[in-house]
């Protein structure tokens, strides 16, 4: 259990964080330079976006109901395992939630700024 929720991490937060970086917009007509220094500060505008708080709030949350289940259906050995299962998905989740935000965020900023965003 406790690998499987640790590979689910992992592989959700390689996700989440790809796209954050990725802006995809047409540059016909755009200065290179000026693209750079916009995509910079609007990525710095995204970083206001609280990842880390999320994934706390996400970890509390899947490791009460972990627990619950996990002692629901087996014993306190299975509760301690679920909760602490619960908690990996739940801080996936919820770090996951807010790396969607940052990249619309980032997304909204090069739009605000002029440039056709196409994803």
């Amino acid at each position: 259990m406790h690998r499987i929720a640790l590979i689910t991490l992992a592989a959700l937060l390689t996700t989440a964080c790809a796209s954050s970086k990725r802006v995809v917009v047409d540059k016909q007509g755009i200065d290179e330079a000026q693209y750079q220094q916009d995509l910079t500060d609007c990525r710095a505008v995204a970083d206001e976006v609280s990842t880390g708080r999320d994934a706390a709030e996400g970890a509390a949350g899947g490791a009460v109901i972990g627990g619950i289940l996990g002692a629901i259906f087996g014993n306190s050995g299975t509760a301690g395992r679920m909760a602490g299962g619960g908690a990996v998905i739940g801080a996936a989740g919820k770090a996951g939630d807010a790396e969607q935000e940052k990249s619309q965020v980032v997304k909204n900023c090069m739009r605000g700024r002029g440039y056709r965003v196409l994803n």
